[in-house]
């Protein structure tokens, strides 16, 4: 609903600061109602569509589109653990057809077992509750069975060796039970594993991990990239070819899926 809105004010030519005007809105709300951070009222989006001359059937088609987007999803119910920004990637996620990520120092959340995110969760500035733990460790198991066992979504991932090493260095999350997670996980039909080790020397991806999730056309492709307060989402054609392209100069640097499970094999039986 979010891209539709703003792939229609972009052939309209309007900026978001014109259509706030009209709308007298601010332009902060156009921005975060096309990032999917906000809904809008049937009558406010009636208007817009006027706004942006979107004939009488499409008209009829999105404001059902908006309806279906005002029911709650399952990750909603975790509401009070999960910050709105992440929401909407889950919901981004519910909806690809594909994932593909680069992880640099910390095992990406739907390949993770709960001892090591709640590990990982005692690290944190923020002091959590032992019910908010709980919480969160629920939602992310939930999260990885309905993704993980999807097999009509490709899912690709990218591990530095970083990642790894820090996972066997820490005996509190239980090493061998991450690292044999991996292995188990690389097996699914549906999901590709690669370690890129430190011999891979300088890389494309030496900026930061990101997440490329990709759509049926004609919907867009979107590259998510999260900081420690904030998700980023990237929407704009050129900056989708460049992660694209990143990703596929890491995966090229990286081990094939095989030598991989041989490398975390290995370094599960070197860990303590």
């Amino acid at each position: 609903m979010a891209a539709e809105l703003k792939r229609l004010r972009k052939e309209s030519t309007l900026t978001a600061e014109q259509v706030a005007e009209r709308l007298e809105v601010s332009q902060s709300s156009i921005s975060r109602i096309e990032s999917g951070r906000r809904g809008i009222k049937a009558s406010d989006l009636r208007l817009l569509l006027e706004i942006y001359g979107v004939d009488s059937t499409e008209v009829e088609e999105l404001l059902t589109l908006a309806r279906q987007s005002r029911q709650k999803g399952w990750w909603q119910t975790y509401g009070d653990v999960l910050p709105e920004w992440l929401q909407v990637l889950i919901g981004l996620e519910v909806e690809a057809e594909g994932r593909r990520s680069y992880d640099v120092e910390l095992i990406p959340g739907l390949l993770q077992t709960a001892d090591y995110y709640r590990a990982y969760l005692a690290t944190q500035p923020t002091s959590y509750s032992a019910a908010e733990i709980d919480r969160k460790i629920a939602f992310r198991m939930a999260r990885q069975e309905r993704m993980l066992h999807d097999e009509t979504r490709k899912l690709s991932f990218v591990l530095n060796e970083a990642s790894l090493r820090w996972a066997a260095a820490a005996a509190s999350t239980g090493p061998q039970a991450q690292l044999k997670r991996l292995i188990e996980l690389s097996q699914l039909p549906h999901l590709t594993l690669r370690i890129l080790p430190f011999g891979a020397a300088m890389h494309a991806g030496m900026g930061g991990g990101f997440v490329i999730l990709s759509f049926t056309p004609p919907d867009p492709d979107v590259v998510y990239i999260e900081n420690e307060v904030s998700g980023l989402y990237l929407e704009e054609p050129a900056d989708i070819d460049r992660y694209n392209l990143v990703y596929d100069h890491i995966a090229a640097k990286a081990l094939n899926p095989g030598q991989s499970r041989s490398f975390i094999a290995k370094l599960g039986k070197e860990a303590p």
